[in-house]
């Protein structure tokens, strides 16, 4: 039987394919969603010891916060005497040495301007640490100078580190949930990734990914590299392929801590845009050792094949397809199109972006009644107009993807202002 007598023309073929793709590429997402939904929270083994921990901070003119950080850390209800902080100030032109100093920390200055950002202090503050200290520590946690951690966040880590996890991620939540729609859909994306990806992935024993800050790395992975070897636009995403390429399983402790998410829409798609060039060059760099382990069926190099992959260019091409299919197709008179096909065109224009939001707007739910108790809101308003928002804000991802093919990114520092204390974030209550 002719394909055209069943009405499968090549654009009704080409629109099916994209559809089954993204239904069959990411339906294990669904699965996690159900499991976790079904068992909740990961639950880890007491660790027999309490490890000794040193913090890692990069720190560019952070005086509004880096002081909470600190004083964060060292009030936490782990040994004192297990816990270090160390602060690379890089390139510093505030009070970020003394306030840092006062609060605690072992404060470093860097002034190298010709590599400046989160990895090239990295890589000289580990390597400082290994020189100077040896393997007085057991392990390094890496923060942001703007993030928070909960009391027992040291404690929590601890118990996966002890069950012999090299890699660890946490719990990332927001301390500036209700500062606009842009932070509020941040916090809640980085919920949702804690809660329904590594969550998830923990409990079905596979591998999880680190992302941006609250992670823990053993000395010995460190020792290796004597210092750090990662120095894309996105150095977490970079190592956490890595790990995935080599076998070396990342694992994930519930564990809270809070960020500060950008409030207007031009912070966030600096930063974002950033991310976005990152995970190109992460993906151009790693693809083959990914489809190696593909091969190998190993799905930890699945799941992160489909977390970096452009998925959103896809999208793109489906709308250019069935828009310029349209066009043409219209101006032929029904030469090259039918008219049941430019509708199909229409309609599938339409779907492409209908079925963007209200997959969003399904996800922003789900993760809203779910994680509700860690949503620090002081209005409820705020909580409920994200569920509508979130979709947009996710939805911008989808020129991003295009401009950063093509745009020069660079690492630009991101500004925190937002100097509250874990007490400040936890009394936050909808009201």
């Amino acid at each position: 039987m002719e394909f055209n007598r069943l009405g499968l023309t090549p654009i009704v073929i080409f629109n099916m394919i994209i559809w089954l793709f993204f239904t069959l590429a990411y339906f294990y997402q669904i699965v996690y969603i159900l499991r976790v939904w079904a068992r909740g929270d990961v639950v880890l083994p007491k660790a027999k010891k309490q490890h000794r921990y040193a913090y890692f901070i990069s720190a560019h003119n952070e005086e509004a916060v880096i002081g909470n950080l600190v004083r964060s850390i060292l009030e936490q209800d782990y040994p004192r005497e297990l816990l270090d902080v160390f602060v690379v100030c890089d390139a510093c032109t505030d009070n970020t040495h003394q306030v840092a100093e006062e609060a605690g920390a072992i404060v470093w200055d860097r002034n190298d301007l010709a590599r400046r950002g989160k990895s090239w202090a990295m890589d000289y503050g580990f390597d400082r640490i290994l020189n100077e200290y040896g393997d007085k520590y057991e392990a390094f946690f890496v923060m942001d100078a703007d993030n928070l951690v909960s009391p027992n966040y040291t404690t929590i880590m601890n118990d996966a580190f002890d069950a012999g996890y090299l890699v660890c991620t946490s719990y990332r939540n927001s301390k500036n949930f209700d500062s606009s729609w842009i932070s509020a859909a941040n916090a809640l994306w980085f919920m949702r990734e804690a809660k329904f990806l590594n969550n998830a992935r923990m409990m079905v024993g596979t591998s999880c990914a680190i992302s941006g800050s609250g992670w823990l790395v053993s000395e010995k992975i460190i020792k290796g590299m004597h210092g750090w070897d990662f120095h894309t636009l996105t150095e977490d995403i970079q190592f956490s392929t890595f790990c995935c390429a080599n076998n070396i399983q990342i694992g994930y402790a519930p564990a809270e801590f809070f960020d500060e998410q950008p409030v207007t829409l031009k912070a966030s798609w600096v930063q974002r845009l950033r991310w976005t060039k990152g995970f190109y060059q992460v993906f151009f760099s790693y693809c083959r050792d990914l489809v190696h382990g593909i091969h190998k069926h190993q799905f930890a190099s699945y799941d992160m094949m489909m977390t970096i992959a452009p998925g959103n260019l896809l999208t793109l091409l489906s709308a250019l397809v069935n828009g310029t299919y349209l066009i043409v197709g219209s101006l032929s008179h029904g030469f090259i199109a039918t008219d049941g096909e430019l509708a199909m065109c229409v309609g599938s224009l339409i779907m492409t972006f209908l079925s963007m939001y209200v997959v969003f707007f399904l996800l922003a739910v789900i993760t809203t009644i779910s994680e509700r108790k860690h949503i620090h809101s002081r209005s409820k308003m705020r909580i409920f107009t994200n569920l509508f928002t979130f979709p947009v804000f996710m939805m911008t991802y989808i020129p991003m993807t295009v401009i950063a093919l093509f745009k020069k990114v660079e690492w630009i520092p991101t500004k925190h202002d937002i100097a509250i204390n874990v007490q400040d974030v936890l009394g936050e209550t909808a009201q």
